[in-house]
Parts: structure tokens; C-alpha cells; sequence
């Protein structure tokens, strides 16, 4: 007998989610066997540090490119590529559920697709912002920026139903109030890169899109919350 009890929660994610996520796990999955020694020998336990290479976003590439007034391809494609590309295990296993959890949400919302454009779009403008942060010079990875994005739809989506329920709007920034503080904190006390800042910017993009990606608009929007 089937019911609502026993379908699996992994049914109800959007294939679109899941597609985002693939690149994200097979990458990790490809660095972490490599590091295991479990494929590539000797150089394996080096593919990780060649991909942030190769993928990793430098702040200082913007200001070169600008300087010099050329575009190189294959720098401009820093700004989709990182996000895809993890220093370590957790550091995905953190990510992907960002985007799991989000993208699953955000795309009951809005359409499908939106999810895939939020993450991409929060992620390229999350690295413009910390390029332009002066004297930042270590690597910027890591899906964070892009769920960030996630995050900036869910605070839209809560945003306006405690606006139909007549509610303190400023109760939906309270989760990622919470997250960028906890990084602030952590960036007083103990210094690093300020990679709060693409966070942030992500955060900004995603909200700020939400408006726009709003299937019909902000009506259509209510009204489908009133369904819900």
C-alpha cells in the first residue's frame, strides 16, 4: 500500500536539483578516490590540489583582466567553475546539502529551472564581489556562494508569507543573519579571507532575482501560498 508515509523524501526533488548536484559529488568523489590512492597511484593523491588550480577562482585574475583589457575564456570560466570544486570532503558534503535541502525547496516555488540560475548567477556575482575586496589573494571555492543564492530564494519565499500572514517580515533573515554572523565572528577571531563577502553578494542575488523568478509575479506568488 502506498501512501504519502512511505514514498521516499528523494522522490520529491526535482531531477533539475539533482543535475546541479552531479557535478558537485562526481567531482569530489574522483578527488576523494584519489587521495585514497584508490585510483590514479601517486598522482592521484594530487588531483586535488590541480583541480583548485585549474578551477579555483583567484581574486586577482579581475584586476588583471581589466588592467590588461583582454578576456581570456578560460579565466572568465573561473567564475562558474568554482563553485564545483571542494577543498575537502566536508567541505562538499556541507555544500551539497546546502544545495539539496534549498534546491528542493526553492523549486516546489518557483520552476525548475530557476534553481540551477540562482546558483550559477549568486555564484558569479558572489566572486565578482570578493575579487573586488582589495588585497584578498587566496582561492575562492566551494558551492557556498551559490547556495547562498538558495538561501537568498528561501528568505524571499518565508519573506512574503509572513507578509500574507500580516507577520514581521524581518523574521526571515534570521537564519542567514545567523550563518553570516557565526562567519563573522569566526573571521574576528581568528582572520582569513573574507569569504563571507561572496556569501553575501550570493545571499543579495538570490533575493533580489526572487522577484523576478516569481512564477506570475508577486500575485501569482500569494496566491500559490494560500494553496499551500
Amino acid at each position: 500500500m502506498r501512501d504519502g508515509y512511505n514514498e521516499s523524501p528523494f522522490n520529491q526533488v526535482s531531477p533539475v536539483v539533482w543535475a546541479l548536484l552531479l557535478p558537485i559529488v562526481a567531482m569530489e568523489v574522483v578527488l576523494s578516490a584519489g587521495e585514497a590512492g584508490l585510483v590514479g597511484g601517486a598522482a592521484g593523491i594530487g588531483w586535488r590540489s590541480d583541480a583548485l588550480t585549474r578551477f579555483a577562482l583567484d581574486p586577482r585574475i579581475l584586476g588583471a583582466m581589466v588592467s590588461h583589457g583582454q578576456w581570456p575564456l578560460d579565466l572568465l570560466m573561473r567564475f562558474v567553475t568554482y563553485p564545483f570544486v571542494h577543498a575537502s570532503l566536508m567541505q562538499t558534503l556541507m555544500g551539497g546539502v546546502f544545495v539539496l535541502a534549498l534546491g528542493k525547496f526553492v523549486a516546489e516555488v518557483f520552476r525548475a529551472w530557476a534553481v540551477p540560475l540562482l546558483f550559477v548567477l549568486a555564484s558569479v556575482v558572489g566572486g565578482l564581489a570578493y575579487s573586488l575586496v582589495p588585497g584578498q589573494t587566496m582561492m575562492l571555492y566551494g558551492a557556498f556562494p551559490g547556495a547562498y543564492g538558495l538561501i537568498g530564494a528561501f528568505t524571499f519565499i518565508v519573506w512574503a508569507r509572513l507578509g500574507l500572514m500580516h507577520a514581521t517580515r524581518e523574521r526571515a533573515f534570521l537564519f542567514v543573519g545567523f550563518l553570516l554572523g557565526f562567519q563573522l565572528i569566526m573571521w574576528v577571531l581568528f582572520g582569513g579571507p573574507l569569504t563571507f563577502v561572496a556569501d553575501l553578494a550570493g545571499f543579495a542575488t538570490g533575493f533580489a532575482l526572487s522577484f523576478a523568478l516569481v512564477p506570475g509575479g508577486g500575485a501569482q506568488l500569494l496566491a500559490r501560498m494560500r494553496r499551500r
